[in-house]
């Protein structure tokens, strides 16, 4: 088989030109051989080789056999799948071409990943004809999405769709049409910018974190090989030709051989105990890690699943599955998972399985505990041990959470006062006196997040999809139509684009003729994303134990739903001496779930500088894209202290962020029988809406509700 044009070689890929293979390149490798095993998930910081593994894998597979000219790449040989340009007629040529790389855009409309319409056709020749799109593209070949945590949520629902069923259905603009959709799905992101929706995480077979390597002779085997690269592709890919050869030969060998692989019913079952001891959801994670362990196998060269290609299974479809919320950290315990194994091997079956194809997936035959065939005292494959996945929740601390202690991150909690009772009477207003929540350098933790209240911003945006506030935009229902460049849709309204033309017609009637002023785009009302600002009061006063808790979990609990409402979000804490950023607005909601779970509390309440760090923040994201709508989220108590003029200053500032029309949502941080109700007067200051903490809870609202009204 010709190797294709030039391109960085997959075997000349640190990590991938070994035996065994790391992570990143086993993984590809065992998603190739086995399809069925629902693609892999890389994620890892930038500048880690994912893009490229990904566009070198293309070349290694084995050749499709096709029709010439049939647009669907159905399998000539698969009487079951018919091609919507068929039938083809007897005699019809069957070619072989290469096995497609498809790449889905971040900014991919919808029309152009289903397909849509063919205007030329339609237009000039009054036909209707269906113009594929990316997912008819991609069938038989693999459909790579960068930075897919980043991908707007109705592609999402696209390839969802297209994933459980393996077929695409369309149903638009006069025409109906079906095909084929079964697709390598391969996925790369960057955590830091945000995490990627549950359903479509689920979907993903195998996943994989990455990291740069910290072995200096690493990285400089790895600078070489790129300029050498760089400076001479042909010559470089020369070079590795013979070993790509080779590999190419190997999975095409592997996928031959993979029905001929046992997965005996102990080791079904020895799967089934790891997936139950390890509380995964559904049984998705079974049939992967089976499918995974039966190509591990047949890549390894044996005809009979063991225990150690079950470990190397569970460790890569396992640890993306067991996560509760965006939260947590995926990882496994690998302690745990040498329990459940154990040491036996279980033996095959006395009879030969029955009932349909073997699950194709598998994994390397190292000896008791270790994934290496051949170096036992690896911890996974073979690879360095910062480049696996169980490295993750090691450089978070236990169980893949944040660190249990934020000493090192906030030096200042060192000076705070010693704790006093949280029965203690609290200082009078603008007193200095303020308790401090814990002992220096630790914080309390929120308790588990809850269903929170929805919060908007009123009115009418335009900014981009979510699922928050109103918007105008790309998604919705259709309300309307407008010239191209009026409105934010980019779909063809095909009535109102005729309609414009009939319009322009001569009295006498004729011929209608379509000119570029006639084109309408569709205009529809849908649901944008916001930027949701946490302004947080960690001062003294918030500082009681049980208060500081009851108001982690409240802002855990909204940043939970800011997730799912695919926001933007940042983190300003003032207590102290004054105010900090401390996370810029980002969609990395976890990572905002760390400093807040990390931050301290105690000391004065600088409330105006809170006030005003939030206003600089809102100004400059405005700057960048004012389109995005914020929302403020202002939790404290309302007292402010830190000297003379401290009340006055905070009411200029609360007067200063009210000028910036933001819509802003005060968390009333203030408990008990005695309560001074500023945060009350402070929202009105605001212009916002004012909330006890204990009602951000939507259970606990509802569930009052219905008591009075009882």
């Amino acid at each position: 088989m010709p190797l294709r044009e030039s391109h960085y070689p997959f075997s000349a890929i640190v990590g991938c030109d070994t035996e065994p293979l790391d992570d990143l390149g086993l993984s590809l490798v065992l998603a190739s051989i086995s399809p069925e095993i629902g693609g892999v998930l890389v994620r890892g910081q930038k500048g880690t080789a994912k893009s490229t593994a990904v566009r070198a894998l293309a070349s290694l597979l084995p050749h499709v056999e096709v029709h010439r000219g049939d647009r669907f790449s159905v399998d000539p040989a698969d009487p079951l799948q018919p091609s919507p340009d068929g039938p083809f007629p007897p005699g019809t040529a069957v070619e072989s071409r290469a096995v497609r790389l498809v790449e889905l855009p971040v900014g991919a409309t919808e029309d152009r990943v289903l397909g849509s319409l063919h205007l030329e056709q339609a237009l000039a020749h009054g036909q209707v004809s269906y113009e594929p799109g990316l997912l008819a593209r991609a069938h038989r070949g693999l459909l790579y999405v960068d930075e897919v945590n980043l991908l707007h949520d109705h592609l999402v629902d696209l390839l969802l769709d297209a994933a459980a069923t393996g077929r695409v259905r369309v149903e638009r603009d006069g025409f109906s049409v079906e095909h084929a959709a079964r697709f390598l799905l391969i996925g790369t992101m960057n955590p830091e910018e945000g995490e990627l929706r549950p359903q479509l995480l689920d979907r993903f077979g195998l996943t994989v974190e990455v990291s740069a390597p910290t072995d200096p002779r690493a990285r400089v085997e790895v600078v070489r090989r790129r300029m050498s690269y760089d400076s001479d592709p042909a010559a470089f890919a020369e070079r590795y030709e013979k070993a790509e050869r080779a590999l190419s030969e190997r999975i095409a060998a592997a996928r031959g051989a993979l029905r001929r692989v046992e997965l005996s019913q102990a080791a079904l079952l020895k799967i089934a105990e790891v997936c139950a001891a390890f509380e995964v959801d559904g049984l998705r994670a079974d049939i992967v890690t089976a499918r995974t362990a039966v190509a591990h196998a047949v890549w390894q060269g044996r005809t009979l699943v063991t225990l150690a290609d079950i470990r190397r299974a569970a460790l890569l479809a396992l640890p993306h599955r067991r996560r509760r919320n965006p939260f947590d950290a995926p990882g496994l315990d690998e302690e745990l998972l040498d329990r459940i194994l154990g040491d036996e091997e279980p033996p095959p079956d006395p009879t030969p399985p029955d009932g349909g194809p073997t699950p194709p997936d598998g994994g390397p035959t190292p000896p008791e505990g270790s994934d290496a065939p051949d170096t036992p005292d690896d911890p996974a494959d073979g690879s360095e041990p910062p480049e696996g996945p169980e490295s993750g929740p090691d450089a978070r601390g236990p169980e893949g959470g944040a660190p249990e202690s934020a000493e090192a991150d906030h030096p200042e909690s060192d000076a705070a006062e010693p704790q006093q009772p949280a029965e203690s009477p609290r200082a009078p207003e603008g007193s200095d006196e303020e308790r401090p929540e814990t002992a220096a350098g630790t914080a309390v933790k929120a308790s588990a997040p809850y269903r929170p209240r929805t919060f908007t911003v009123r009115g009418t945006g335009a900014g981009a999809d979510g699922r928050r506030s109103r918007a105008v935009g790309t998604r919705g229902r259709r309300i309307g139509a407008a010239r191209p460049g009026e409105a934010a849709g980019t779909s063809l309204h095909l009535v109102e684009t005729v309609k414009a033309a009939a319009s322009s017609c001569p009295p006498g009637g004729g011929r209608v003729r379509l000119r570029p002023r006639d084109l309408r785009v569709a205009v529809r009302e849908g649901q944008e994303s916001n930027l949701v600002l946490f302004c947080v009061d960690a001062s003294g006063s918030m500082a009681a134990r049980k208060r500081m808790k009851e108001v982690k979990t409240a802002v855990l609990s909204l940043l939970l739903d800011a997730y799912r409402r695919r926001d933007k979000v940042g983190l300003v804490t003032f207590r102290g001496a004054g105010a900090e950023l401390t996370l810029p607005p980002t969609r990395s909601v976890d990572v905002a779930a760390t400093r807040l779970d990390q931050m301290p509390a105690g000391g004065r309440t600088p409330l105006a500088e809170g006030l005003l760090e939030a206003a600089r923040v809102l100004r400059r994201e405005h700057l960048r894209d004012p389109r995005q709508r914020p929302l403020l989220v202002l939790v404290t108590d309302g007292r402010a202290t830190g000297g003379r003029g401290a009340v006055e200053r905070s009411l200029e500032a609360a007067d200063h962020v009210a000028a910036l029309g933001v819509a802003a949502v005060v968390v009333d941080g203030e408990s008990g029988p005695m309560r001074l109700g500023l945060a009350a007067g402070l929202a009105a200051r605001l212009g916002a809406d004012h909330l006890p903490v204990g009602e951000v809870n939507a259970d606990a609202l509802s569930t009052a509700v219905r008591e009075r009204a009882a």
